[in-house]
C-alpha cells in the first residue's frame, strides 16, 4: 500500500485529537450513568455527525469545489471493518470505564498502541524492529502496575489484576480501537487524491453515517427508550459530539499521514489530560503504582516511535 507524503503537520494534529478524544471521553463517561454504554456510544456518531459533515464541506470548498474521489471496493471493506470495531471498541471503553475508574478505564484501552503494532504488520504490512519490542515490555510492564487491585502489590495481586473483568473489557477495548484506527487508515489511503485532510474527511463522514445506521437502528429495535433519552441529552451529547468529531477527523488525517502505531504512540499525551480530567473533575485519586504505570507505560509506548 502506497504510502502519503509524511509532514511534521501531523504532530500538532495528532496534538490536538487527542486533547479532543479527552474531553469526548469525559463527555461521554458524564452520559453513561443514564445512557447506559450504547447510549453514550450513539452520542458519539449521531451529535458528531453533523460536524463531521461540516468539515468535509469546509474541505470540499477550500479544494475548489471539484467532485469528490470516487470510493472503491478496497475503501469500502476497510471503512466497514473499521466502522464495526470502533463500535464495539467506544461500548467496550464505557464499560471499562463503569468498573474502575475513569483514567484506569483510557490506560487499560491504550494496550491499543501495543496491539497496533501487530495489526499493522498483519494487515499494512508494518514491520516491528526489536528496539521497539523492548519499548512493548517497557509498557505492558506499565499496564501491569495499572492492573494492580488497590493497597497490593504481590505477584498473586498482578494476576488478579490480569484475570480481572475490568482488565479484559479494557485490552479488549485496545484490540478493537488497534483494528480501527489500521481500517481507517487503510481507507484513507485507497482513496485516489492527494488531499490528505480530504481523504480523511471522507473516510469519517462515511464512517459516522454507518456508525450511526447500525448502532441507531438496533437501539431502535431493541432498547428504544435509550434512543429517546439520548434525543433528550442534548446539551452534553453536542459536546460528545463535536469533541469526538474533532478527534476523528484529527486522528483520521494524521493517521493518513503517519503510520498508526507512530501517531497513536504520541497520543499518549492523552494519558496526562485524562489524568486531570479523573482529578478535578470526577475526584478521583491514584495511587503510586498506578501513577508509576502511567510512567512506564508511556515511556515504553513513546519509545516505539523514538527508538525504532
Amino acid at each position: 500500500m502506497p504510502m502519503l507524503t509524511l509532514s511534521w503537520a501531523w504532530v500538532p494534529i495528532t496534538l490536538g485529537a487527542a486533547l479532543a478524544q479527552t474531553l469526548r471521553n469525559a463527555a461521554q463517561r458524564h452520559l453513561t450513568g443514564d445512557l447506559g454504554p450504547l447510549g453514550a456510544t450513539l452520542v458519539r456518531f449521531l451529535y458528531g455527525l453533523p460536524f463531521a459533515a461540516a468539515w468535509l464541506t469546509v474541505l470540499w470548498l477550500l479544494a475548489g469545489g471539484a467532485a469528490l474521489p470516487p470510493v472503491n471496493p478496497p475503501f469500502l471493506m476497510w471503512t466497514v471493518v473499521a466502522s464495526l470495531s470502533q463500535i464495539a471498541a467506544t461500548a467496550l471503553l464505557l464499560r471499562t470505564m463503569q468498573e474502575r475508574n475513569f483514567a484506569l478505564g483510557v490506560a487499560y484501552s491504550k494496550t491499543e498502541v501495543v496491539q497496533v503494532a501487530l495489526f499493522g504488520l498483519i494487515l499494512l504490512d508494518d514491520r516491528v524492529s526489536f528496539v521497539t519490542i523492548a519499548a512493548i515490555v517497557v509498557a505492558m510492564l506499565g499496564v501491569i502496575l495499572l492492573s494492580l487491585p488497590p493497597g497490593s502489590r504481590s505477584l498473586a495481586a498482578v494476576a488478579r489484576g490480569w484475570a480481572s473483568r475490568s482488565a479484559a473489557l479494557g485490552i479488549a477495548s485496545g484490540a478493537a480501537f488497534g483494528i480501527a484506527a489500521v481500517g481507517y487508515r487503510g481507507a484513507a489511503l485507497s482513496l485516489a487524491t492527494p488531499n490528505v485532510p480530504l481523504a480523511a474527511a471522507i473516510s469519517l463522514v462515511w464512517a459516522q453515517v454507518l456508525q450511526t445506521l447500525l448502532l441507531g437502528l438496533y437501539l431502535l429495535w431493541r432498547q428504544r427508550r435509550v434512543v429517546i433519552a439520548v434525543l433528550r441529552a442534548w446539551r452534553v451529547s453536542l459536546l460528545a459530539g463535536a469533541m469526538g468529531a474533532a478527534a476523528s477527523a484529527c486522528w483520521f488525517t494524521a493517521m493518513a499521514l503517519r503510520p498508526v502505531a507512530q501517531v497513536r504512540t504520541l497520543g499518549l499525551i492523552e494519558l496526562y489530560f485524562t489524568y486531570v480530567i479523573s482529578k478535578r473533575v470526577f475526584r478521583e485519586r491514584l495511587g503510586g503504582a498506578e501513577l508509576l504505570g502511567f510512567v512506564l507505560l508511556a515511556l515504553g509506548l513513546f519509545g516505539i516511535v523514538a527508538l525504532r
